[in-house]
C-alpha cells in the first residue's frame, strides 16, 4: 500500500446522502474540483493519486455512505531538462500565466527545445496545495505561430481552463497579413475543414501595398478550433498567410506573419474578467515598413 503520508493532499471528499452504491468511474467525476472530466478521473487513479479511506482507489471500488475519498497532488517523479529560453510573461499570479510564445518552437512535444521545457525557467513556482510539478500549458500553438499562450500553475487551474475551453468560454484573437486585398471589411469564413464545421470572423484593419503587391492586415476570431483553422480558412478565399508555405503563399519570407494578439476569459479561481493582450508584433511591423 502507498503511504499517502508522504503526499500533500490537496482535497477531501466525505460520501453522504448516497441512495446506492456505486462506482468510483461513476462517483468520482466531479467531486474534486481538480477533476472534471472521466478521462482526468482515469488518469489521477492509475497515477495513484487518489485513496478511498486510507488505500489507493480502484475505478471498480464500490462507494458507500461515510466514505472519505483524497486527493493528492502529483509528486516530482524526475527532474525536468529545462530549455533556458528567455519569455515574455504577460500575466502570472499563484494559479496560472500568459507568455508571449515567439515563433519558431513547439508548444510540446517529444523535443527538448520546447515551450513547455522553458517554463521552468520563466514561471515562478506556484504556493498552492496542488501546484504541478512544472507549469504546463492548457492549449498549443503551431511552431510557427507567435502569440497568447495560457500555463496552468496548479492542478485545479489546469482542469478548470481545460473545461472552459470545452464550453468555448475564451475568446482569442490573432492578426495576420494576408496576401492581396479582401473584398469586404468584415464578416466570416465557414467552410469546413475535414469534414466537420468550421467558423472564423474576421475584420480587416488595414490595406496596403508592398513591391506592387496587394496586402491586408486582418483580424481573426475563430469560433471552432480545427487544426489550422485560420491558415486553411484565409488560404481558401485565396489570401494565404504571407509566409505559409504549406498553404499557397507565394511570399519569400522566412516568418508566418499569424499572431495570438489577445485571449478573454473569466479567471478559474478569482472569478475577474480578463483580457490580455500583447504588443503589436516586431516582425508584422517590419513587414509593413519595408515598403518600396
Amino acid at each position: 500500500m502507498q503511504n499517502f503520508n508522504s503526499k500533500t493532499c490537496i482535497e477531501k471528499h466525505v460520501v453522504e446522502q448516497l441512495e446506492g452504491k456505486i462506482r468510483l468511474q461513476e462517483y468520482g467525476i466531479s467531486i474534486f474540483e481538480s477533476i472534471r472530466s472521466r478521462n482526468a478521473l482515469k488518469k489521477s487513479i492509475k497515477k495513484e493519486l487518489i485513496s478511498l479511506n486510507g488505500k489507493i482507489a480502484q475505478t471498480s471500488d464500490w462507494i458507500e455512505n461515510g466514505q472519505v475519498l483524497k486527493l493528492y497532488a502529483e509528486e516530482i517523479k524526475q527532474k525536468k531538462k529545462v530549455f533556458q529560453l528567455q519569455l515574455k510573461v504577460i500575466f502570472e499570479d499563484e494559479h496560472l500565466a500568459v507568455i508571449d510564445k515567439p515563433s519558431g518552437y513547439p508548444t510540446n512535444g517529444n523535443y527538448f527545445k520546447t515551450i513547455e521545457n522553458a517554463l521552468p525557467f520563466n514561471i515562478k513556482p506556484s504556493s498552492e496545495k496542488d501546484k504541478l510539478p512544472y507549469p504546463q500549458t492548457v492549449h498549443r500553438l503551431d511552431n510557427p505561430t507567435s502569440g497568447v499562450l495560457l500555463v496552468s500553475k496548479t492542478t485545479s487551474a489546469k482542469t478548470l481552463l481545460s473545461v472552459l475551453f470545452e464550453q468555448k468560454k475564451i475568446q482569442k484573437q490573432y492578426i495576420a497579413i494576408a496576401e492581396g486585398h479582401l473584398k469586404i471589411t468584415e464578416g466570416k469564413f465557414s467552410s469546413p475543414i475535414e469534414g466537420k464545421q468550421s467558423l472564423t470572423r474576421f475584420r480587416v484593419e488595414n490595406r496596403f501595398q508592398k513591391n506592387n503587391k496587394d496586402f491586408s492586415l486582418v483580424n481573426l476570431l475563430p469560433e471552432t478550433g480545427r487544426t489550422h483553422q485560420l491558415r486553411i480558412h484565409l488560404s481558401s478565399e485565396g489570401h494565404p498567410i504571407v509566409g505559409d508555405k504549406d498553404y499557397g503563399s507565394s511570399e519569400k519570407h522566412q516568418q508566418l506573419l499569424l499572431h495570438a494578439s489577445s485571449v478573454h476569459f473569466i479567471h478559474p479561481k478569482t472569478r475577474e474578467s480578463l483580457t490580455i493582450q500583447t504588443e503589436f508584433p516586431h516582425k508584422f511591423v517590419k513587414f509593413m515598413n519595408e515598403l518600396k
